[in-house]
C-alpha cells in the first residue's frame, strides 16, 4: 500500500505544479488549446513511457514526466518566440543533452560527490517547496491545520495510510470546508492527438532556449536525480539516463514539449527507503509513470479541474510529500562532523536558486560542496601529517 501511496505523491508532484506552470507559459505564449493539449502530451506522456522503460530495463525507480523548473523558465521567455522556434530550441536542447550523455562528462563526475553533500543539495532544493508551505498555510489555515493534523495526529493512531497521503486528503477536507470551488464552471476539453510541429532553428533560440533548458533538466533533474539513487545505495548507469532523456526531449520537441526527462524529485521520492524494499521502489516507481501518462492522455478532461484550484492549495499540496524527505536529508547531510561546512554551503547554494553563467544553483552548489570537502580533507591530512612529524 505504502509503494501506491508514494508512486501517487510522486504524479501529483510531476502533474500539478507542472501542470499550471505549463498552461501558463501557453497563455503566454499565445498557444491554441490544440497545441497546449499537444504540449502536454508530449511532456507527459513520452516522459512517463521513458521512466517505465528505464526503470524495467535497469532495476531501479526512475520515476518523473518533464522538468518543472524548465518549464518555469520557458514560462519566461515563450513571448518571445513562434511556437516553431520554441520547437527548434526544444529540440536542440535534447541533442545537448545526447551529447553530454556521450562525452560522459556526468558519469565521471558523479562519483566523485560525497554522500553528505548529496543528501545536502536534496535538502536545498526541496527547501522552497518545504517553505511554501508555510505561507500556503496562511492564506489557507483551515487547510494548513488540518493537513498537519494529518501529517502529525492521525499516523499515531493507524498506519492505514501513510502520514503524507493523510496530510494531503484532511488538506483537500479544510480545502472544501473553507473555499466554494466553481465545480459547475469546469468544462472539459475535446480529445486530440498531439501535433506534429516542424521546428525552426535561430541563433536567438540557439542561446536563450536549448542551452539554458539542456543546462537546467540536466543540473536541476537528471543530476538530481542521479545523485539521489546513489544516495539510496544504487548505481545508476548515468551517460545512458542523459541519453536517453536527451532522446526523449528531442522526441517530445517535435510535438512542441519542452523536455521529456527523468525527474529529480520524483526519482528521489521513490528511490527513498521510506517506499520500502527494493521491489516497492519500482512499483512506486511504475504508479507515479503510469498516472503520468494517463494524465497525458486525458489532459482535457484535466486541465478544467486543475484550473480551479487556488495556487496556495497546490503549494501545500505539493510541499507535503516532500516534507520526510527534507528532513531526512537534513539529517544526513550534517551527520558528520567533518563536512557539516560544505554540507551547509551545499545547502544554502541550492536553495538559493542562483543561476550564474546560464547554469543553475544545483550544479554551482554540488561544485561549491565537493570542493569545500576536498580542501578542507587536505588540510586536515596536512596538518595531521606536521604533528605526526612532531
Amino acid at each position: 500500500m505504502r509503494f501506491i501511496t508514494t508512486g501517487m505523491m510522486s504524479a501529483m508532484l510531476a502533474c500539478t505544479g507542472g501542470a499550471i506552470l505549463l498552461v501558463q507559459a501557453a497563455d503566454r505564449a499565445g498557444m491554441s488549446d490544440h497545441e497546449l493539449l499537444s504540449w502536454f502530451f508530449a511532456v507527459y506522456v513520452a516522459g512517463g513511457v521513458l521512466n517505465t522503460i528505464l526503470t524495467l530495463k535497469y532495476k531501479m525507480p526512475f520515476a518523473g514526466a518533464h522538468s518543472i523548473t524548465g518549464i518555469a523558465y520557458i514560462g519566461s521567455v515563450a513571448a518571445h518566440y513562434t511556437l516553431p522556434e520554441l520547437a527548434g530550441g526544444f529540440f536542440l536542447s535534447g541533442v545537448i543533452m545526447i551529447a553530454a550523455g556521450s562525452t560522459g562528462i556526468f558519469g565521471r563526475a558523479l562519483p566523485l560527490i560525497p554522500k553528505p553533500i548529496i543528501d545536502a543539495l536534496l535538502a536545498g532544493l526541496l527547501l522552497s517547496y518545504v517553505w511554501g508551505m508555510i505561507p500556503s498555510s496562511v492564506q489557507l489555515p483551515l487547510c494548513g491545520i488540518l493537513a498537519a493534523a494529518g501529517y502529525w495526529i492521525i499516523p499515531r493512531f493507524t498506519r492505514f495510510l501513510s502520514p503524507a497521503l493523510w496530510a494531503m486528503i484532511m488538506g483537500f477536507v479544510g480545502l472544501l470546508l473553507q473555499q466554494r470551488l466553481p465545480w459547475a464552471a469546469v468544462q472539459g476539453l475535446p480529445f486530440e492527438l498531439p501535433a506534429l510541429i516542424i521546428p525552426e532553428f535561430s541563433a536567438a533560440a540557439i542561446f536563450s532556449i536549448a542551452i539554458p533548458l539542456s543546462f537546467i533538466v540536466m543540473s536541476n533533474d537528471l543530476a538530481v536525480a542521479l545523485t539521489a539513487l546513489k544516495s539510496h545505495e544504487y548505481d545508476p548507469p548515468v551517460n545512458r539516463i542523459i541519453s536517453a532523456s536527451g532522446l526523449a526531449s528531442v522526441a517530445a520537441g517535435l510535438f512542441g514539449g519542452h523536455a521529456a526527462n527523468v525527474g529529480g524529485m520524483m526519482t528521489a521520492l521513490c528511490s527513498s527507503p521510506e517506499t520500502g524494499n527494493a521491489s516497492k521502489r519500482i512499483g512506486a516507481a511504475i504508479t507515479s509513470n503510469v498516472l503520468a501518462i494517463l494524465f497525458g492522455l486525458f489532459a482535457s478532461k484535466l486541465i478544467g479541474w486543475i484550473q480551479i484550484l487556488p495556487a496556495p492549495f497546490i503549494a501545500l499540496m505539493t510541499g507535503i510529500p516532500l516534507l520526510g524527505l527534507f528532513m531526512k536529508s537534513v539529517k544526513s547531510a550534517v551527520q558528520l562532523r567533518s563536512s557539516i561546512i560544505p554540507s551547509i554551503v551545499t545547502f544554502i547554494l541550492a536553495a538559493s536558486h542562483l543561476n550564474l553563467f546560464g547554469i543553475s544553483a544545483p550544479l554551482w552548489a554540488l561544485l561549491a560542496g565537493v570542493v569545500l570537502l576536498y580542501v578542507r580533507q587536505k588540510f586536515a591530512n596536512r596538518k595531521g601529517g606536521v604533528q605526526d612529524e612532531v
